[in-house]
């Protein structure tokens, strides 16, 4: 009787420690580096210890290994250099997802060496920053924020026939310098609007070339041809600085530059010089070389537009990537396909 009812003990605690597993089993804990939509957060509390460090400023590296020892997933965002420092202090780091599109703040050789998966969201915010590039484009053309200016410091005394003359937009020619999916989402608006559209990029869009009538060019031919060109490059060791002395030189005196893609793209230095003796017309800016430190150069502009990095600020598209950056990062974690992985190298490094 006694043996039979130690049987039955020790199958009760069995059952009862398998259906209380999940409580009693240490579950996985994550970082994600600032405060993101809910919906993103939501995603990952469901299944993990998340820590989310709720300060609008980025961490400093230091603080961001104390906050991050431990973790087995990071949410990072494009703000947070995590260099191979980083990465080699932090031994139980599985994955890393960037809530961004480009990824030039992650040491990915560092990552894939440790076997460390990254992942990014690209798509979601492309519809949000092609709007944006065309709103910069139409502002610093017709002026829009210098005539604000002049409106609310109560300099205005009435309509004048030569006040705040810009450029005409419709009818003028776009060049766009990166034909991914945000520079076609831009060609697509531009074609919209009536613009005339060329473009540079490594591989002919026989598409865009038929749809929109487009036309692909060399990058000094593009310069010398449009009325506005526009950024759309991923930041690499090619295209930093791609915009520098020479190529604004070759651009018309009556172009403007926008850029939404990444700073250091822009020789800032360069740019600052070309807008003062007007070797260019202007600049619309939401992005920097040194963010959020800008160049005090084009802070005494007038003929530039500036903008605080907010090309996929909607709250459609920063929703989509924070929900995106976690499924991305529980993927990852859980040994599942992950849809927007930058490095499928780092599976030769698991151990």
């Amino acid at each position: 009787m006694g043996k039979y009812r130690n049987v039955r003990y020790l199958d009760f605690c069995k059952t009862f420690f398998l259906n209380k597993r999940e409580k009693y089993v240490m579950k996985k804990k994550l970082l994600i580096t600032r405060e993101i939509p809910e919906a993103g957060i939501t995603v990952l509390r469901e299944r993990y210890e998340v820590v989310v460090y709720e300060k609008e400023t980025p961490l400093k590296k230091e603080a961001l290994i104390k906050m991050a020892s431990g973790c087995d997933g990071i949410l990072t965002l494009l703000t947070d250099k995590i260099d191979a420092e980083i990465i080699e202090a932090l031994p139980t780091l599985k994955g890393i997802a960037n809530y961004a599109v480009g990824f030039d703040n992650i040491d990915i050789n560092s990552a894939t060496k440790r076997g460390i998966a990254v992942s990014n969201t690209p798509g979601v915010l492309t519809d949000a920053t092609a709007d944006l590039t065309i709103a910069l484009i139409f502002a610093v053309a017709r002026r829009v924020v210098e005539a604000d200016q002049f409106t609310r410091t109560g300099k205005w005394k009435g309509w004048g026939p030569t006040q705040f003359l810009g450029a005409d937009v419709r009818g003028a020619t776009i060049g766009i310098v990166g034909l991914g999916k945000i520079g076609t989402a831009v060609a697509n608006l531009a074609h919209g609007i009536g613009m005339k559209v060329v473009y540079f990029n490594r591989g002919e869009n026989s598409d865009i070339e038929s749809s929109l009538n487009a036309q692909q060019l060399p990058l000094e031919e593009l310069l010398s041809t449009a009325d506005f060109v526009t950024l759309h490059v991923p930041l690499t060791k090619e295209t930093e600085h791609l915009m520098g002395e020479k190529e604004f030189k070759t651009m018309k005196e009556t172009a403007y530059l926008i850029n939404t893609s990444r700073g250091k793209v822009v020789d800032e230095g360069a740019l600052v010089t070309a807008l003062k003796e007007n070797i260019i017309a202007g600049a619309g800016l939401d992005v920097y070389e040194e963010e959020p430190k800008i160049n005090p150069g084009l802070l005494k502009l007038d003929n530039v537009v500036l903008l605080p990095h907010i090309a996929s600020a909607t709250t459609t598209a920063r929703t989509k990537m924070a929900v995106m950056a976690a499924e991305n990062l529980v993927a990852i974690l859980e040994g599942e396909n992950i849809p927007n992985l930058v490095n499928p190298d780092f599976r030769k490094n698991l151990k």
